[in-house]
């Protein structure tokens, strides 16, 4: 009996000392360079590969009804936001692989063109979540800014990418929409759903305005302006000094700081106050993520606040509390800010835990979805199209 249990101490010795030996190094293998997942010039082969697979979804309708049927019976947002995230992608890829320009404005007047008519067709309860029939908007007739900014941010990167008079008369009538209703509100915050009210929305339908100022000769800076001074006196988490993430129609928050919304706001910034947007990624950064033995990875909210997981946030994995949601997002605000050891941190936790799936050039990952990889293919193209805005350089 006692050599017995000699012998099994012994094995639990060895794969401890393995454990020691082997787990720090285990981030190796998923380890590749940070121009695998993006580059500063042209495209990257992670890029090229999620972008096969997107393009195919779209000139092959049974598979992206396949697609989509999973996600919208999980979250009708997933569907339209999926559209947005390609859409913003194949803009910045436009710049990157001029010679493909051709075929990625073919598929984003496609996308355009078939979520208006979705939008037109269905209402705008087609693209929300169930509850948001639950209570009236408190301001009618309803708009969710929602989607009014997202639309409005893809049809204003299309513009950027080459003028169609059509989208002009579309954008400018969206973006008059929305700067109407936030001039007329005291507190110049707009629903997403009824008294319901989106920091990642707003930022996204600034961004809008702003590149449909770029577009056409428009000036709605001291709009922004206020905005962003507004919203760092009174939407500011006190002890993170990170944005939060919803509050109502009169500024009372719903949710603190999460981790799901953040990093693209602190992306969204960047085209409006890149000061603001850095001191908000630098924070989150510190507050959110995480580098564990050569795996990235990134919390939904700080240690001074705690909320509930939901579909945004994806499930918690315990003890290390990761978020799917917060770890995907961490993509797009490492690419923007160029924080290269995170980036390649959390690609390295993506092809480890992501279940990556290669079929003749194209990439899927099989623990995310259509609207997490467009996500991650946006993270991995981002940069042209904000840079152009900002310079000026006119389409």
């Amino acid at each position: 009996m006692k050599s017995r249990i000699a012998r099994i101490l012994a094995g639990l010795a060895a794969l401890v000392v393995a454990a020691i030996i082997w787990l720090p190094c285990l981030h190796l293998v998923f380890t590749r360079p940070l121009s695998n997942f993006r580059q500063n010039q042209g495209l990257s082969p992670k890029a090229r590969q999620l972008a096969a697979r997107h393009l195919q979804l779209w000139t092959e309708p049974a598979l992206r009804e396949q697609e989509l049927k999973k996600m919208r019976a999980s979250n009708a947002e997933w569907d339209f936001m999926g559209r947005s995230y390609l859409v913003w992608s194949l803009a910045n890829m436009a710049l990157r692989d001029p010679a493909s320009k051709p075929l990625y404005l073919q598929t984003m007047d496609q996308i355009i063109d078939e979520t208006l008519r979705l939008e037109k067709q269905e209402g705008m309860y087609f693209f929300l979540m169930p509850y948001a029939k639950d209570r009236h908007y408190l301001v009618q007739p309803a708009h969710s800014l929602f989607l009014d900014g997202e639309i409005a941010l893809m049809l204003a990167s299309r513009r950027v990418i080459e003028e169609k008079p059509k989208y002009r008369l579309l954008l400018t009538g969206r973006v008059n929409a929305i700067v109407g209703r936030l001039q007329k509100g005291p507190r110049m915050l707009l629903e997403s759903y009824p008294d319901e009210c989106w920091m990642f929305d707003h930022c996204v339908a600034l961004d809008a305005i702003k590149v449909a100022d770029y577009l056409d000769g428009s000036d709605h800076s001291a709009l922004i302006r206020d905005w962003i001074a507004m919203a760092r006196q009174k939407l500011v988490d006190p002890k993170s000094g990170l944005l939060i993430s919803s509050f109502t129609a009169d500024g009372i928050p719903l949710d603190g700081p999460e981790g799901s919304t953040i990093w693209m706001v602190a992306h969204s910034l960047q085209l409006l106050d890149e000061d603001f947007a850095r001191d908000q990624y630098q924070r989150a950064r510190k507050e959110l993520g995480e580098i564990t033995l050569g795996f990235g990875y990134a919390h939904e909210w700080p240690k001074s606040w705690k909320g509930e997981a939901d579909v945004d946030s994806g499930p918690i994995i315990p003890w290390f509390e990761i978020s799917a949601g917060s770890s995907g997002m961490a993509f797009i605000g490492a690419s923007t800010f160029n924080d290269g050891k995170f980036l390649t941190s959390l690609a390295a936790m993506l092809d480890f835990a992501g279940f990556p799936s290669r079929t003749r050039g194209r990439l899927k990952y099989c623990a995310s979805n259509q609207v997490g990889d467009a996500a991650l293919l946006y993270a991995a193209t981002l940069g042209p199209l904000w840079q152009k805005v900002k310079t000026g350089a006119k389409p």
